[in-house]
């Protein structure tokens, strides 16, 4: 299997394929090269058949589709490094997003999001996050959908109608903790969170594609607008990497990568999580290399990351870190450390001298060993550095393989649908119980009666209306449903 050349130091710097599922980090200040970084990597995974997921918050990475120009600078390191034979050209490469405008649609449901995501989603407390999980456990007894937020509001009043027949099983049901629950879930939906619930839900084989000449895919998950809701962004990814670790089976030490993750802004998925998530990300993060995927965590600095995950991070790209703060002085020297020490580089000066498109490197050997720290000229990218057209996106999405596949929304039977009927039936009967009262009942109740049922059951397919209907009629019909 051909190796990966990040670049040249004294020596060319290589990633073994058999290695990248080892996972690593690229970490660097502003301007540093990270983004370029980025892209070398991911263009030579692609040229090997690996798959990648990336995240692209500028807008940068979208160059890659279209092939490089020539430029002076790219010239000299071409020669710098001594690279033979280099060529520009793209590679292939398919558009999501979340908001479905800059790319085809990213979506999952709120079954498969989960209760401890969709509890950090929603800035949950500890109480809040009980009650959002018996909400959970009610829809796995009763067999209900819960597909998009219209499920999840409609089973939680659902619940909080129901508390009393729950509380002997499950505790207290506060009517507050559902009322801030609802509060929240108006707050993403928003900031265009809801989006990210519905059907059709992402196919996960969709990220693990190749193209006719066996290249892979490079799938560019469009963020600039998904950054500016960071919740909704680190548990998309969260939610992403915990589903490959569930759905993919073992596949013991292959010779290259199924699927390359680089989440860029990495310290969003760890800023403010629960110790509760920070464990399980480090236990998928550890046990996910046996699935054959890498994760490779982009930011600015290494303090970013966690230190029971970061020692999961055996490929190690490091650029240059400003040093003006006790703390950036502090990340300069867990950087140092981080790194197997060269007797002939001082690993710490080194770090705040590098230059644009420097770094200093660290892979593993054939033996899961790693290599000494390496001063290394990167790469230049054979695709285009900066964003493409507006046009060049339109144009990629319509012949993209997912053309189509994402763009219509499904709605299909699920909790919504599923209450609402149960609702619906409960003011019909209520209605037929009222005809059958006893003529000396005054014919104006019965009217009033008769007008208010139909009414609220005109209005049951409102969020107002649903709320209205299951409140009364709880009380009047003396019925728990």
């Amino acid at each position: 299997m051909e190796s990966i050349l990040i670049g040249k130091a004294a020596e060319p710097v290589y990633l073994l394929p058999r290695m990248a599922n080892r996972h690593g980090f690229i970490a660097g200040a502003t301007g540093t090269g990270k983004t370029v970084t980025l892209q070398v990597l991911a263009e030579n995974f692609s040229r090997i058949g690996v798959p990648v997921f990336m995240t692209d918050i500028k807008g940068d990475l979208s160059g890659v589709s279209q092939p490089g120009k020539p430029h002076p600078k790219i010239s000299e390191r071409i020669e710098r490094i001594g690279l033979e034979g280099f060529s520009f050209s793209p590679s292939p490469v398919t558009f999501w997003d979340v908001f479905g405008k800059e790319g085809h649609p990213a979506r999952t449901t709120i079954s498969e999001m989960g209760p401890l995501l969709l509890a950090r989603l929603l800035n949950l407390n500890e109480t809040q996050q009980g009650v959002l999980a018996l909400v959970f456990r009610v829809a796995d007894e009763n067999g209900w959908l819960l597909l998009d937020i219209k499920d999840l509001r409609a089973i939680l009043h659902y619940v909080a109608e129901n508390a009393r027949e729950f509380r002997t099983h499950y505790g207290n049901v506060s009517a507050a903790s559902v009322g801030a629950i609802q509060r929240r879930l108006i707050g993403l939906e928003d900031q265009g969170g809801d989006l990210l619930f519905g059907e059709p839900a992402l196919d996960l084989n969709d990220l693990m594609q190749t193209d006719e000449n066996g290249h892979g895919i490079l799938n560019i998950l469009a963020a600039d607008q998904l950054f500016n809701t960071p919740q909704v962004y680190a548990t998309f990814l969260l939610w992403l990497l915990a589903e490959l670790f569930e759905q993919l089976p073992e596949t013991g030490d292959p010779e290259k990568p199924r699927l390359v993750l680089f989440f860029d802004e990495a310290h969003l998925i760890f800023d403010d999580a629960p110790e509760a998530l920070l464990e399980k990300i480090e236990q998928v993060v550890r046990l996910i290399r046996s699935k054959g995927v890498g994760v490779y965590f982009v930011t600015q600095n290494p303090l970013d990351i966690p230190e029971t995950v970061l020692a999961q991070l055996g490929n190690r790209i490091q650029h240059a870190l400003r040093a003006y703060t006790p703390r950036e002085r502090k990340a300069v020297r867990v950087a140092a450390d981080s790194f197997r020490s060269n007797p002939q580089l001082d690993t710490l000066q080194a770090i705040t001298d590098l230059g644009v498109g420097e770094a200093l490197v660290s892979t593993l050997d054939e033996k899961g060993r790693p290599g000494m720290v390496q001063r290394t000229l990167i790469c230049p990218p054979r695709g285009q550095i900066g964003p493409i057209t507006p046009a060049q996106r339109r144009a990629l999405m319509a012949r993209s393989l997912v053309s189509g596949v994402y763009e219509k929304t499904i709605d299909r039977e699920s909790a919504y649908e599923i209450l609402k009927a149960r609702a619906e039936r409960a003011a019909a009967e209520a209605q037929q119980e009222e005809e059958r009262k006893p003529a000396r009942r005054s014919r104006g109740r019965q009217t009033v009666m008769e007008s208010f049922l139909k009414s609220a059951a005109r209005a049951i397919g409102s969020q107002v209306g649903r709320q209205l209907i299951r409140g009364v009629l709880g009380s009047l019909l003396g019925r728990g449903r």
